[in-house]
């Protein structure tokens, strides 16, 4: 079973290409409010609090349970689920909800 650091650690990498791909930037981003929506974590406002960590820790492993029923492979470009896990890492180190680690 994955842990959101796993997730966090294995998406980030995406983040590179928002440099070149505004679409995906967009199609993130729309991921990003959806995902708050799910939580309840899109209060009004423009500073928005940062989700839950345990419910998003909740939703992530869920949805990758589901991408493992489909026998899912992560493509190279980007699909929906490369989409939500990588709007669930934007999360996560956007709003620093990783626990420090510690020697």
């Amino acid at each position: 079973m994955f842990s959101l650091a796993e997730i966090s650690s294995t998406y980030r990498q995406r983040f590179a290409e928002f440099a070149f791909e505004p679409a995906f930037v967009a199609m993130v981003d729309q991921h990003v409010a959806d995902v708050r929506a799910r939580l309840g974590a899109d209060g009004p406002g423009l500073d928005l609090a940062p989700p839950d960590p345990e419910r998003l820790t909740d939703y992530a492993l869920g949805f990758l349970d589901a991408l493992t029923e489909i026998d899912w492979r992560e493509p190279v470009g980007h699909d929906y689920a490369v989409c939500r896990l990588t709007a669930i890492t934007w999360l996560v180190h956007a709003h620093d909800l990783l626990p420090e680690v510690r020697d």
